[in-house]
């Protein structure tokens, strides 16, 4: 493992890619300050090595943090993806994902189906949906 950069270093880089060192990383303990730049950078900027599309995983901060409550990332993750540009349909649509995912997750487990049963029944719907036309037209 590498050794870490100083503070200063550290400093340096997210100025210059970010235009200020916004107060969250400026507060951040010296020895963790370069790893968490470092996991910033690769999953909210980077688009090379990645798999999924910066804008695309900016979209999934949205619903996630639509869901989690979090006004600071919910806040960063709509204007970086619009930003990126996601239009304001494609953040409402992240948002109303997450909130329909997360209802049936709600309901599945509150009903308390069994898991094996719905392991079965998806592989089923996945079956299905590969052999029908009208699912590869999706």
């Amino acid at each position: 493992m590498a050794t870490p950069r100083t503070r200063p270093e550290v400093e340096r880089e997210i100025k210059r890619t970010l235009g200020i060192v916004p107060s969250f990383f400026d507060r951040m303990p010296d020895a963790t300050l370069d790893f968490e730049w470092t996991l910033f950078q690769r999953f909210e900027m980077q688009e090379e090595g990645m798999a999924i599309p910066a804008k695309y995983r900016q979209l999934l901060g949205v619903g996630i943090h639509s869901e989690t409550k979090c006004e600071y990332c919910t806040l960063f993750h709509s204007e970086f993806a619009k930003l990126l540009g996601a239009t304001d349909e494609e953040v409402q649509e992240a948002v109303h994902y997450a909130k329909h995912t997360v209802g049936l997750s709600v309901y599945l487990n509150g009903i308390r189906e069994p898991l094996d049963q719905f392991t079965n029944e998806v592989e089923e719907i996945i079956d299905f949906l590969g052999n029908t036309t009208a699912a590869k037209a999706v």
